[in-house]
This record gives structure tokens, sequence and C-alpha cells, in this order.
């Protein structure tokens, strides 16, 4: 995280359990925060296909599934999985304090 980065609070850490999603503005930022198997992940909540929000996909394993066209991304790495999506979307940093799950401001992107 940078130093102007900001974190911002996404819910209670148990009412985001295993299989769950949240969506959450930061700071104009749409992210999608997900919990898969005890993991915090979090990726920017629109497809980079046709702009549909993520969070309101299917979640199976570290994969979530665009509700409009059926592209899928990993959660992980933010990396377009299948067609019709081509581009990957931002990751974002996730910690737990005081029992908190929250998410950076910072956009990050892998390089595959």
């Amino acid at each position: 995280m940078n130093a102007g980065s900001k974190w911002f609070d996404v819910c209670a850490e148990a009412d985001l359990p295993p299989g769950a999603c949240r969506a959450v503005d930061a700071d104009g930022i749409q992210i999608a925060v997900f919990n898969v198997d005890g993991g915090y992940y979090a990726i920017e909540n629109l497809c980079s296909h046709e702009q549909e929000t993520l969070s309101t996909g299917e979640l199976a394993g570290c994969e979530v599934t665009c509700p409009r066209h059926g592209a899928r991304f990993s959660v992980i790495t933010g990396a377009a999985l299948c067609e019709p999506a081509e581009e990957p979307v931002a990751t974002f940093a996730v910690r737990v304090a005081n029992g908190v799950v929250q998410v950076g401001s910072d956009r990050i992107y892998f390089d595959e």
C-alpha cells in the first residue's frame, strides 16, 4: 500500500463466512470482497467485459462468474479466465483488524 492509501471497513469478520461476498464503496471505487475457505480476497466489482456487478455472481472455489454473460474471474489475481472477458479486473489488499474485514484503496494488477 502507498503512503496515501486508505483502509475501508467492509464488515465484521463473523458477517463474511466462507463462500460469502460483500460489496463496498471505497471512495467511489466499487469493490467485491470474498471469503474463500477463510481467506479474504477483493476485486473490482465490475466485469471488464460489460461492467456488470460481480458481487452478485456465483462464487465457485476461487472463481466468480459474471451473472450477465458468464465470464469467470479469479478472485485472487483478478485474471479473466474465459471469454467473453479478455481483460483482468483489479485486485485490492484485504486485512482483518480487530475483527473487522478491511479493504485497501490501491488497485493492484497481477502479471500473468
